[in-house]
């Protein structure tokens, strides 16, 4: 199975340090649906800096073709609502920590 990266980034900056209700929620939601691609298998990791100003975060994934990866990137809540704005990559995990390698 192939990997893929997708680096997310807020499309208003400020979000991080001041997420409206509305943001919240949908942060919330996308969380929820990296767990469910946990609970799938598809997910290998993600995560995002721990900073205010400049904030971006990448989700580490399989999936079989760029349509399908592009299709799990595009149904990430926070990226289909327009909270955050993401790029997709071909992606491989070289090395990892015993229990992330293949």
């Amino acid at each position: 199975m192939a990997q893929w990266i997708y680096r997310i980034e807020p499309t208003r900056p400020e979000m991080v340090a001041a997420a409206t209700d509305e943001e919240m929620a949908v942060i919330e939601e996308h969380f929820g649906f990296l767990q469910a691609l946990k609970t799938a298998g598809i997910l290998i990791l993600a995560g995002r800096t721990q900073v205010d100003e400049g904030a971006w975060g990448i989700t580490i994934f399989e999936a079989p073709d760029e349509e399908s990866a592009r299709a799990v990137m595009q149904t990430d809540p926070a990226v289909a609502s327009g909270v955050l704005r993401a790029t997709l990559y071909p992606y491989a995990v070289a090395i990892a920590r015993d229990g992330l390698e293949d």
